[in-house]
């Protein structure tokens, strides 16, 4: 974007009181999918692609022999409904991704980038497919059309000026097959950096590094039968009904099958309390199902001290009975077990239950649950990683299961819920910026180069280099960065610094808008549509949340006849930069994807006979804490953890802050301004509030307010928001990101994982000049 980074903030952030919509506030609804559901997913569905186009492509996604979902990681079941295997998010997801609406030069004749950034993100997604690829020269306020050849000697040619090519970043998103992840992510090491940023930095880092430290490797061990028998089910900060709805079927099965859920939020959602299955007419037409026994509105950030209090009174049954642990399995599997009692002897059960939030006759139900129960799992998702302490909080959440020995174990275990399709792929096939060894050394051996020694740099340091001016070069692989990271003004400037900036995408975002001195966009396939060479129609794979890799086909006749594969955009790029002159045939891997999964096979851990593997249900990759294999750990047990309470030494005037998605949206694509589940209607910028302390800061329904952090003496600011008294617990606040993710300090975030703390931000509120 051809002008200053404040002009940015102005147009994104800065609107006026008289700028909002009509804004309608409805009571939260209560319950999930059913008709209802139903009846949005055809509307957006038919709106976007028509009755012709939707009704073959919804019949096929997350099918056997079809496409998987661009949406959430949720696995599909072993036998997956014929006519309704998806939600209404994951409708929404591919209606968003296969629109008959496309982009072309002659949109980007007519608009400059100025004007486009002048627009919400909302708008700017509304426009449509990318059919071609275009340039932004340094001289010109207008994207123009370049040829494929030209825009990947132009990649080329920036990348073999840069000083050394740590000034060059990779950055993927969770959209990306493990096909296009493995070349990339090995383009970057050929090339001699491990810059490969992800947006698991932004999401999950917490759990991989909490679950690789007690357990041994940094994924979920449960699968998704699991679900149907487990005794006891605990859903902590993750808001399935909006997030990952297909869930919902499984907490149903686990109810009727005499399973209790907990739920562990601050906001009490809509799809943990009534959920109407939309797979069956009983579903739909009947009273639904309660899901959630019981919920916990636990203060945010505060889970460590009411999982504290649990593990306290369980200790004090254990003492009378004998019988709530597992000793057997804590004796044989663990260690850690006489420190982690002797610490919680050191806290106070009483200011334990005050600085959770939680009522103590509500822990006391769920401890009874806990206590008579052996199968027990754990899930969660972004409201545990995105705090300062999110890798704690998680291990606090894992000393659960190992006193119950929960874990390696049929309905029993941990599982984080991963957001985008593949970002557990992505890391599966080598995306990471750490050194692996053993990989560098499969790398050297199979792939005949030798991958750099040293440490790359995360989405925070990518950031950071930016800024600095020590990157260049800045490509990603789907994504909008600047939207997803933190700390909007500051992001935004890093990225203006480079030379050059490459987006491989299908749709219009902001950051197309907010560039380098020069910006390329490739179009790419989406995972929707047909990828055909040499009239061979190809597939690619996918890992879900749960470890199951499957093929995924599209279907649909794609948005443009000049658009590629992700696959054929990395290897042009890298056959342009060698010049042929290379151990590994990249021209030829992206014409042959067999090619790159025989690779896959050899160079990433665990992916054995991949190609014929799969097809159908697919197969499920190693995971040794399902085995209760905790041998390459030191001592070869697993970890009981010691983890303090937080401490966010909050100022009188300072609430807690945390981000959340709508109803209508994922990620950061913004498919409507409503959000149904929770009231709202027509407008994004609310900041939901306790009555309380609204009363207190004497401020009425709608009344218009700012938002400003402080952190390290920088002020940051995000404006006018339009307050809704809500049920969430006193001194906590939450907003709709990425509208929120400018007061988020790029330099704060979790210990250990680096992962913003987009969930528990210190904010001031002032009021606005004008009022509703």
């Amino acid at each position: 974007m051809k002008e200053e980074p404040n002009a940015f903030t102005r147009n994104v952030s800065h609107r006026g009181p008289d700028e909002f919509s009509k804004l309608r506030i409805k009571e939260p609804m209560r319950i999930a999918a059913g008709t209802e559901g139903i009846y949005y997913a055809l509307k957006h569905s038919f709106k976007e692609m028509g009755v012709t186009r939707s009704i073959p492509a919804l019949f096929k996604m997350n099918q056997k022999d079809g496409f998987d979902c661009p949406s959430c990681a949720w696995p599909d079941p072993e036998h997956p409904s014929p006519i309704a295997e998806y939600c209404e998010n994951g409708a929404k997801a591919l209606a968003d991704e296969a629109t008959t609406s496309h982009i072309g030069k002659e949109f980007f004749a007519k608009y400059s980038v100025e004007e486009l950034s002048r627009l919400s993100d909302f708008q700017i997604n509304a426009f449509g497919r990318l059919t071609e690829p275009l340039i932004l020269r340094a001289d010109s306020l207008h994207y123009e059309p370049i040829s494929w050849e030209e825009s990947y000697q132009l990649i080329a040619e920036h990348l073999h000026k840069l000083d050394n090519p740590d000034e060059a970043i990779f950055y993927t998103s969770g959209r990306s097959s493990n096909e296009a992840a493995f070349l990339y992510g090995m383009f970057a090491r050929a090339m001699g950096t491990n810059n490969l940023p992800d947006c698991s930095n932004m999401c999950h880092e917490s759990s991989g590094v909490a679950l690789s430290e007690t357990l041994g490797i940094g994924k979920g061990s449960v699968k998704l039968e699991d679900f149907y028998e487990a005794e006891v089910i605990l859903i902590a900060g993750q808001n399935p009904g909006t997030n990952h709805p297909r869930m919902l079927s499984a907490l149903e099965k686990c109810k009727k099958n005499g399973g209790r859920i907990v739920s562990i939020n601050p906001l009490l959602e809509s799809g943990l309390v009534n959920f109407k299955n939309p797979q069956s007419v009983k579903g739909m037409l009947g009273g639904g199902t309660q899901l959630a026994d019981i919920h916990l509105p636990v203060k945010i950030n505060q889970d460590i001290a009411l999982v504290k209090a649990i593990l306290v009174k369980l200790k004090e049954l254990d003492r009378e009975k004998g019988d709530v642990f597992d000793h057997s399995f804590i004796r044989e599997f663990t260690e850690g077990y006489d420190a982690l009692m002797a610490d919680l002897d050191t806290y106070e059960l009483n200011s334990l239950i005050e600085q959770s939030g939680v009522g103590e006759a509500a822990i006391d139900q769920v401890v009874d649950y806990l206590a008579n129960s052996e199968k027990i799992i754990i899930c969660w998702a972004m409201g545990l990683t995105q705090h300062k302490n999110s890798v704690a909080t998680i291990k606090e959440y894992v000393n659960l299961l190992f006193l119950k020995g929960a874990i390696g174990k049929p309905n029993s275990g941990t599982c984080p819920v991963r957001g985008h399709s593949n970002v557990q792929g992505d890391r599966s096939v080598g995306i990471m910026h750490y050194v692996n060894p053993a990989l560098n050394q499969r790398i050297e051996k199979h792939l005949g180069f030798k991958a750099p020694e040293h440490e790359g740099v995360d989405v925070v340091g990518a950031m950071k280099a930016m800024h600095e001016g020590k990157a260049k070069v800045f490509m990603c692989l789907g994504g909008n960065f600047l939207m997803a990271a933190s700390d909007t003004d500051y992001t935004a400037k890093a990225i203006q610094k480079c030379d050059l900036t490459v987006q491989v995408s299908t749709k219009l975002n902001r950051t197309h808008l907010v560039t380098g001195k020069t910006a390329l966009i490739l179009p790419t396939l989406g995972r929707s549509e047909k990828d055909i060479q040499h009239g061979k129609e190809r597939e690619v794979t996918t890992e879900n949340s749960m470890g199951r890799v499957r093929a995924s086909k599209g279907v649909l006749k794609p948005a443009s006849e000049d658009l590629k594969s992700e696959i054929e955009i990395v290897t042009g790029i890298a056959d342009a930069y060698f010049k042929g002159d290379h151990p590994v045939n990249w021209k030829e891997m992206g014409e042959d994807y067999d090619l790159i999964r025989e690779k896959i096979d050899l160079v990433a851990k665990g992916f054995k006979k991949t190609a014929e593997r799969a097809k159908g249900v697919g197969y499920y990759l190693p995971n040794n804490s399902r085995e209760r294999d905790f041998s390459k750990l030191p001592n070869g047990r697993a970890k009981i953890t010691l983890n303090p309470l937080p401490d966010h030494q909050l100022a009188e005037d300072e609430f807690i802050l945390m981000t959340i998605r709508s109803h209508d949206q994922f990620n950061t694509t913004i498919y409507g301004m409503d959000d149904r589940y929770r009231g709202i209607y027509n407008e994004r910028r609310v900041l939901f509030m306790n009555i309380k302390d609204m009363k207190a800061l004497h401020l009425n329904k709608e009344d218009i307010v700012n938002l400003n952090s402080t952190y390290d003496g920088i002020k940051r600011e995000a404006f006018n928001f339009k307050v809704v008294p809500y049920d969430i617990p006193q001194g906590n606040l939450a907003a709709y990101f990425p509208e929120t993710n400018p007061l988020v300090p790029f330099n704060h975030f979790a210990d250990h994982s680096r992962t913003p703390i987009s969930k528990s931000v210190r904010v001031r509120i002032s009021q606005a000049e004008g009022r509703a």
